[in-house]
């Protein structure tokens, strides 16, 4: 069995002496880890799920059409999504970014050393001898990767599928007026990083319990459980101002930068506060796994 007080010698030391040309950082690369990951039956699924979103959301409107403006209040989002290619891309992040887009992130991340463990696999990778923070560094690495590719692909697909059903033309704004091809597809650009940014905490939250757990499903249900509360923390406007330090208050910011005047406040508030929590829970993980004994 291996242990917090024999693992460091085991990884490091003994490693070295015992094999002339050893070098931690070459072990577990990412391109191994990617691979591993990337055939994964779940990978497949999520991407599956992600894909099939935006043609789901064209046979919606199909049957049901698009709602109807709100008299003086003007057209919101959803009611702009049949002009264009690049607005029904925009809808679709606006109906996935408050859950399922948190999905994929907290599957990626909550399922990685985890699994490892409910394998019983662990041990082994680190008796390679890969050192502990060269594991989970490859492993977030990949994770993040994972999770930045989840939040390209559907607003892609959207786009593609949005072009072929209502055509290219400009992102025409909720508040009014439109922004051209170059301008949209920058807009989006930024939309889609604000979103990725903002799922910083659900990540690193699911990372962290990842190290704490033995069981894949503790963590990235764990993960998802939380991030609910903290939609649901964000609803009690009795919280006044404390629920500027919540994460979900600002997950919609990304709506400043469908306005003809780029608005960064709320972006840049917001990012800060995803940011900081998941750093946070980032180094959390990481010292827990330090001092963690593994026995599976």
């Amino acid at each position: 069995m291996i242990t917090k007080t024999d693992a460091p010698r085991t990884a490091a030391a003994d490693a070295s002496a015992a094999a002339p040309g050893y070098r931690a950082r070459r072990t577990l690369p990412f391109r191994v880890e990617a691979l591993r990951q990337l055939k994964r039956r779940r990978t497949m699924v999520m991407a599956g799920i992600l894909t099939a979103l935006p043609f789901i959301l064209v046979a919606a409107f199909a049957i049901g059409g698009t709602p109807d403006g709100d008299g003086d209040r003007g057209p919101t989002l959803m009611q702009t999504a049949t002009e264009s290619g690049a607005n029904f891309a925009a809808t679709c992040l606006f109906v996935s970014a408050g859950f399922l887009l948190v999905v994929p992130v907290a599957l990626f991340h909550g399922d990685t050393v985890a699994s490892e463990a409910s394998w019983s696999s662990l041990r082994y990778l680190l008796a390679a001898p890969v050192p502990r923070a060269r594991l989970l560094w490859s492993k977030l690495a990949v994770a993040l990767a994972f999770s930045a590719a989840a939040m390209v692909l559907l607003p892609l697909v959207a786009l593609v599928v949005g072009t072929a059903a209502y055509g290219w033309g400009p992102l025409q704004l909720p508040t009014g007026g439109g922004l051209g091809a170059a301008d949209a597809a920058g807009r989006l650009l930024i939309v889609t990083a604000y979103v990725f940014l903002s799922q910083l905490v659900t990540a690193g939250l699911a990372f962290w319990l990842s190290v704490k757990t033995d069981a894949p499903l503790g963590a990235v249900g764990g993960a998802v459980g939380l991030t609910i509360v903290g939609n649901v923390l964000d609803a009690v406007t009795a919280l006044g101002d404390w629920r500027d330090v919540l994460p979900a208050h600002w997950q919609f910011a990304w709506v400043d930068a469908l306005q003809p005047n780029l608005e960064w406040g709320g972006m840049v508030q917001g990012a800060a506060v995803s940011v900081t929590y998941g750093v946070v829970l980032i180094a959390l993980a990481f010292r827990a796994f330090s001092r963690k004994d593994i026995v599976s």
